[in-house]
């Protein structure tokens, strides 16, 4: 029997092995150029003047421009957060447009302690008047069974479900969507200062799946010159 014959099988053992892991890596790399070019697009969103919403948000991380009064009788907390040593929540308002056609849409506005909402309420910037509000708009969120129950009598919720949270309020329609406000850091609330930018470890995972196809290259190739070797000492 020729040498090379006693090498097939484990090759072709090894060979579905190899070409899963070098189709992983090409994945990966396919993907590392779609996450590039989204951050590429968020950047530019972010040093642009935001688009006026005039309808549903259809791309995804976009900067949105909405005006119109504030409902600070409305007023909602949302989720739970610490930051640094004080426990807080989201503060969620429902904003009436100004041609008053269209449902309130629900701004987060930012962060706020929860002991702010008690005696030193005031410390909490509540704007009246007609107001032009920057952020990104943010999906329903799917209620997880883990999620705690909203308390909609005290205006406290854990899921961001606009049309519950618009029933808990009392509001006739709410949009199916919010908006997070983008502002500077300083105050009450304390709004996102960045467009939300996704995680991008794409190139790690591709350089990770190509080396385990190298390793298995060079242990087999390791493997197949000592079982020759071994061979031609028989």
């Amino acid at each position: 029997m020729r040498p090379w014959r006693r090498l097939l099988v484990p090759a072709l053992a090894a060979l579905p092995v190899l070409i899963v892991l070098l189709g992983l890596g090409t994945w990966q790399m396919r993907r590392l150029a779609w996450k590039t070019d989204l951050l590429e697009r968020i950047d530019a969103a972010e040093a642009a003047a935001p688009l006026p919403l005039v309808a549903a948000p259809q791309e995804p991380y976009a900067k949105l421009l909405a005006t119109g009064r504030f409902r600070h009788d409305r007023e909602a907390l949302l989720g739970i957060e610490v930051r640094g040593t004080a426990m807080g929540a989201h503060l969620v308002t429902p904003l009436e447009r100004d041609d008053g056609r269209r449902p309130a849409l629900l701004v987060d506005r930012g962060w706020v302690p929860l002991e702010g909402m008690g005696p030193v309420a005031g410390r909490i910037a509540r704007p009246d008047g007609v107001v032009a509000v920057t952020g990104y708009a943010r999906p329903a969120q799917p209620r997880a069974w883990t999620a705690a129950k909203d308390d909609a009598a005290n205006r406290r919720f854990f899921t961001f479900d606009p049309a519950a949270i618009g029933a808990g309020l009392g509001l006739p329609a709410v949009e199916p969507y919010g908006l997070v406000a983008l502002g500077a850091a300083g105050g009450l609330p304390t709004p996102a200062v960045a467009l939300p930018r996704p995680t991008n470890p794409h190139l790690g995972y591709a350089v990770t799946w190509y080396g385990l196809a190298l390793a298995l290259l060079g242990v087999f190739a390791v493997w197949a010159r000592r079982r020759l070797r071994d061979q031609d000492r028989e």
